[in-house]
């Protein structure tokens, strides 16, 4: 298979300042799905709040399949840069939350361009995008996310450090095996068409991974799912999830937690790495 450019990304012009602002209904349907799907237990019926983080299933990009790239992305995008070949992926979010989307309610999403930045890491030089979505309900919630996308060349082998770290000690904590039957419907779940995470010759011999990749917005869900499952009543006002490199099939996820100052701390480990974390500020 061919594989995607290894040039340096270039950085784009006048991409910060851009908005788009789109209208969905937080239906109750996809939400439904990803519980099933999560084994997670929330209550989700009409005019119950939707979980946290959990608005990731609404606002997919309606993109014609003649418009999508070969990573299974939209190739030409009116808020994002273009591909040009490079591999793209979401590094992290920072969410705050005010009030609660309620299902059943219209819900309002302005998107801009925040920044736009060239830096270089493990893999090689990249271009950071950051972007801002603020989602507003009619009943007054509303929630503020700054994500962080990165643009690259595809991963090198050897990325993962080899030999494995010191697990760090946790209060709670789930074991999860992860595989394509978890991963397929999550992304089908949350709109995201990126091959990597279901099509194993693409994920393997196009983008150079060892295997078929754990979504970072799943292992967010499932730390979120995780403090749900330990601490019901804490109510989150912010969070912040960073990636730190990729979890593969068929690796186990080791999800954990403890407190801390403020509220919670929790991390994903997978093949004896982290590969995510998360601070919780809960109320």
């Amino acid at each position: 298979m061919q594989k995607l450019s290894d040039a340096t990304p270039e950085m784009p012009t006048g991409l910060v300042g851009r908005s788009r602002t789109a209208e969905e209904t937080a239906r109750v349907e996809p939400l439904a799905l990803l519980a099933a799907l999560l084994e997670a237990d929330w209550p989700l019926g009409a005019g119950e709040p939707v979980p946290p983080a959990w608005h990731w299933v609404y606002f997919a990009p309606p993109a014609r399949q003649s418009d999508l790239g070969p990573d299974g992305h939209e190739a030409a995008d009116d808020l994002l840069p273009p591909h040009r070949g490079q591999a793209r992926m979401w590094a992290g979010s920072r969410l705050a939350f005010e009030g609660n989307l309620i299902i059943g309610e219209r819900l309002r999403r302005r998107s801009r361009v925040l920044a736009v930045e060239s830096k270089s890491g493990r893999s090689g030089p990249f271009l950071l995008v950051r972007l801002e979505h603020a989602i507003e309900g009619e009943a007054d919630g509303r929630i503020v996310e700054e994500q962080d996308l990165v643009y690259r060349a595809p991963s090198a082998p050897g990325l993962q450090p080899s030999g494995p770290a010191p697990s760090e000690p946790a209060t709670f904590e789930r074991l999860l095996v992860p595989d394509p039957v978890l991963l397929f419907p999550f992304s089908a779940a949350t709109g995201n068409p990126h091959r990597i995470h279901y099509d194993h010759p693409y994920a393997t011999g196009v983008e150079g991974y060892p295997g078929l990749v754990v979504h970072g917005p799943l292992m967010a869900i499932l730390m979120l799912d995780l403090m749900h499952r330990t601490r019901p009543k804490e109510r989150i006002r912010r969070l912040a999830f960073r990636a730190e490199r990729p979890a593969f099939l068929p690796d186990p996820l080791a999800i954990r937690g403890r407190p801390c100052a403020g509220g919670f701390e929790l991390w994903v480990e997978s093949a004896g790495r982290r590969a995510c974390k998360m601070r919780i500020d809960s109320a």
